[in-house]
């Protein structure tokens, strides 16, 4: 889900299903629009000589999607073993029962509503399967339930809507917070800074090769935005929806409701830390 602001990177390409790593596969679901992009990547990961593969984001209850997403694994020679979910938001999630049913997979998530037949996710916790290692990162703040995983053999990390490939993500109040999200944000840019991670695999748009610089764009530009509301509210605009008016008038339309959530959360900030 994105405000759509303009996200300096090194985009690969445009978005499409095929490989991204050595051991990341995307399958795009058919889902465009203003708040998914050019719709929700479902990520195939696997290690390139394991039978065995870990499915990421299922997407919408979409069947002929998640059929694809197992007719995509099993060209590549793999057999969906477990399913996991970055956060509960529907163009991400609300296929990951229907999937299980298709390949006979548990799903693994941190909000206990969504998981099947498996235990959760949390911090320091590794999921391993057929050789591959994926590392869970919390990152709340887009939503509570929002995680990361970090792909340590590729230097990559599968960020959900914590970052996205094009345009910056929304705080979605009132489960997502903006003090959990910065802090997310410096979480994954120590992944850049001491881990070597250097590519990002995001929810929506193109996989980005400069995490690093993703990452430091993100903190400037929510640091430039609450900037912003906080002179806008002391001008004399009280109500998110005034805010949002005045703060977003270069952002399309049909993205206001998703800013005003962004605005919510970012008074909400600004008024727990006594600076409105």
């Amino acid at each position: 889900m994105t405000d759509a602001a303009a996200l300096p990177g090194r985009p690969r390409g445009g978005v499409f299903s095929g490989p991204a790593t050595p051991r990341a596969l995307n399958v795009l679901a058919p889902n465009p629009s203003p708040m998914t992009l050019d719709g929700t990547n479902t990520w195939i990961v696997a290690e390139p000589d394991s039978e065995l593969a870990v499915v990421i984001d299922p997407g919408p209850l979409d069947d002929s999607h998640l059929r694809n997403v197992v007719d995509m694994a099993e060209k590549a020679g793999k057999r969906v073993a477990l399913t996991l979910l970055t956060h509960g938001h529907p163009d991400h999630a609300a296929g990951a029962a229907r999937f299980a049913e298709l390949t006979g997979t548990k799903v693994r998530a941190l909000d206990p509503a969504l998981r099947l037949g498996e235990e959760g996710l949390g911090a320091g916790q590794v999921v391993r399967v057929g050789g591959l290692e994926l590392r869970v990162v919390p990152t709340p703040g887009h939503t509570a339930d929002s995680l990361c995983f970090h792909l340590p053999a590729d230097q990559a990390v599968l960020t959900g809507d914590t970052v996205l490939g094009r345009g910056t993500t929304v705080v979605a109040h009132p489960d997502g917070r903006l003090g959990d999200y910065l802090d997310s944000l410096r979480r994954l840019r120590s992944l850049t800074v001491d881990d070597g991670v250097h590519t990002v695999l995001p929810g929506h748009g193109p996989v980005l090769e400069d995490a690093q610089g993703v990452v430091e764009f993100y903190l400037a530009h929510r640091a430039h935005r609450l900037a912003q509301v906080e002179t806008a509210v002391e001008d004399g605009y009280r109500t998110p929806s005034e805010v949002v008016a005045h703060v977003y008038a270069d952002v399309e339309r049909s993205l206001w409701p998703a800013a005003e959530l962004s605005v919510r959360a970012q008074m909400e900030y600004l008024e727990e830390h006594g600076l409105i």
